[in-house]
């Protein structure tokens, strides 16, 4: 089916594919969208999460591939999506015969424009092996427009927030807390809605364990390690004095800043001997994130903007003592999370890429420059036909 005759359909029937920041696995959703801009209608059918092997999250995870690494490793991560996507047509065709996909993929590197440096984005997952495998066209490569727009080529997700979450008469305030925490500020007119991310959440939380286990632990389920220790002061400023804290929106970030070998390794192994158990180490950089976020409200968004209510998402959402340390810092408001919508944690990845796949079939701009810096709104997306 090519562009003009999706355009046509009353609804189209999409799948939405992420890949984790956190190199877990893929979200994958199947979706009913009807419409367009203000008035597009999602109605979300199945979600679901495929994990990753082991041996596939270490390469992933990983700061030193070769370029033949990455070159497999965009083919790979190509064949798990669209294995995800041919789940979904094969076993939830009932639900709505899928017509197009929007593929997310995995962002090995992202270096974003700032004063002097090179910048530039890397997404894995060759979205012709998707299309190749389905037999349907796929959407992707969504950070390249809005890059070469003057963008920072992200947060990609902002406009899906504002479709999913936007009311007319109140401004709201979405924080994911995903592989990095991110937060949108969900305006009743699209181009005043202001996102951008605040620095890493699950991918520091998880790695530090990963660091300290020598990966025999790859997650701290609902933050129990956290929960028993205390801050280490000094390791808390040393990371807390990361520059990326103290830039101003719009902004972005990636594993080439926060991935754990390069945030956390160094400043984890200085300290090793000095009888700091691993409950420590979990409670310091849980409270870095949440510091973070909170400090990031406090001197972007409060001043600006009169927010009603708090919608959290992302895995990091089940993380009882960095979700504690937010519900301290965020005070009057209203907090939800994106469950009381019908939303699951991991939803709102692979929802986006749906709904950022509809717009592109429409050429309807999903990038917006008090969200990604670009010059003028974007239509993100690269097509590939089936």
């Amino acid at each position: 089916m090519d562009i003009a005759a999706l355009r046509a359909e009353e609804a189209r029937y999409i799948i939405g594919l992420d890949s984790d920041p956190n190199c877990l696995g893929t979200d994958a959703a199947l979706a009913r969208l009807r419409g367009t801009g203000a008035g597009l209608q999602l109605k979300p059918l199945v979600v679901k999460h495929y994990p990753y092997e082991a041996w596939f999250r270490a390469r992933l995870a990983t700061g030193r591939a070769t370029a033949k690494d990455i070159g497999c490793l965009h083919y790979e991560v190509g064949e798990r999506l669209a294995e995800a996507a041919a789940d979904l047509q094969t076993n939830h065709g009932a639900d709505g015969a899928p017509q197009l996909i929007g593929a997310m993929g995995h962002a090995a590197a992202h270096a974003p424009r700032r004063a002097g440096q090179a910048f530039g984005n890397l997404t894995l997952g060759e979205s012709a092996v998707i299309a190749e495998r389905t037999g349907l066209p796929v959407v992707s490569n969504f950070a390249a427009r809005d890059i070469a727009a003057h963008g920072q080529g992200g947060p990609l997700t902002g406009y899906a927030d504002w479709v999913m979450f936007h009311r007319h008469d109140r401004t709201s305030l979405r924080i994911h807390l995903g592989g990095l925490a991110r937060v949108t500020v969900v305006t009743p007119a699209v181009e005043d809605m202001l996102a951008f991310e605040t620095g890493p959440c699950m991918m520091a939380l998880d790695g530090a364990l990963q660091i300290l286990t020598s990966g025999t632990h790859l997650v701290d389920p609902g933050g129990q390690a956290a929960a028993k220790g205390v801050v280490i002061s000094d390791f808390f400023e040393d990371l807390m004095e990361h520059s990326f804290f103290h830039k101003v929106p719009p902004k972005t970030t990636g594993i080439t800043e926060f991935g754990p070998e390069i945030y956390l390794r160094d400043a984890i192994k200085s300290r090793l001997d000095r009888g700091h158990s691993m409950n420590d180490f979990a409670a310091t950089v849980t409270a870095v994130v949440a510091t973070s976020i909170i400090r990031a409200f406090n001197r972007f968004i409060k001043p600006r903007y009169n927010i009603a209510r708090v919608i959290f998402s992302g895995s990091g959402a089940g993380h009882k003592p960095l979700m504690k340390a937010l519900e301290d810092g965020l005070t009057g408001m209203t907090l939800r999370n994106s469950s009381a919508y019908g939303l699951g944690p991991n939803a709102i990845g692979p929802l986006a890429a749906a709904i950022l796949a509809n717009e592109f079939v429409f050429g309807a701009p999903t990038a917006y420059p008090k969200a990604t810096g670009a010059k003028h709104p974007t239509v993100l997306g690269q097509w590939t036909p089936a």
